[in-house]
């Protein structure tokens, strides 16, 4: 009894190696989505990345490790790594031809640099033998979401601007005001000059009148 335990083992060892070396590698799994939770973020932000991940095999995967590196420069110009893992239990099983979605939490330092930043989301996965019924090394499915940090100066250059647009608002009402003063000031000498002219016509008529 106890051989012929052995001799199957070998024999689907064999198998396994055989199958291995002659049949083509098939991807295990696959990385089909992976979204930030925001478009924009500023220093020292936190956030999350989902991370949407596709069994293509016939059997049962189980994702061991997901992880999110972020290689980033300081305002200092150094260059440095930072390194999370999803919140969920692991390994967690997914069923040929499921998906599972898994997140990931990351906090930004304060003084991070501006602008895109590369991250690298990757994932562990380790496939299903029922024939040695052992799991076997699989996979190493990979994404690259961009990042982006805000510049820390967008909002003071706001404010600036906001500042800027309301004196020009003002600008434009005084010198509204006084293009309004102005006309009036052009109507009260022309209606005066008027008054004038109809004074001395009329001084001129009476004194003719009177000789």
């Amino acid at each position: 009894m106890g051989m012929k335990m052995v001799n199957k083992r070998f024999l689907a060892v064999l198998v396994l190696s055989l199958s291995l070396i002659t049949i083509p590698f098939v991807h295990a799994s696959a990385i089909t989505s992976c979204t930030l939770d925001s478009d924009t973020y500023d220093q020292g932000e936190a956030g999350y990345i989902e991370v949407t991940i596709y069994n293509d095999e016939n059997e049962k995967i189980r994702i061991t490790e997901l992880t999110a590196t972020i290689n980033h420069y300081y305002i200092d110009g150094n260059e440095y790594y930072q390194k999370f893992f999803t919140d969920a239990v692991l390994p967690i099983e997914i069923p040929p031809g499921e998906s599972e979605t898994f997140t990931i939490p990351f906090s930004l330092p304060t003084i991070i640099a501006s602008g895109y930043v590369n991250v690298q989301v990757r994932a562990t996965t380790e496939e299903w033998r029922p024939l040695l019924e052992i799991w076997f090394g699989s996979e190493h499915p990979t994404y690259q979401p961009l990042l982006y940090i805000e510049s820390p100066y967008k909002e003071q250059l706001a404010e600036q601007t906001a500042i800027n647009d309301q004196l020009e608002r003002e600008l434009d009402e005084q010198t509204s005001i006084n293009q309004s003063t102005t006309n009036i000031m052009y109507m009260l000498g022309a209606t005066t000059a008027v008054f004038a002219a109809m004074t001395v016509l009329l001084f001129l008529k009476n004194r003719t009148r009177a000789v």
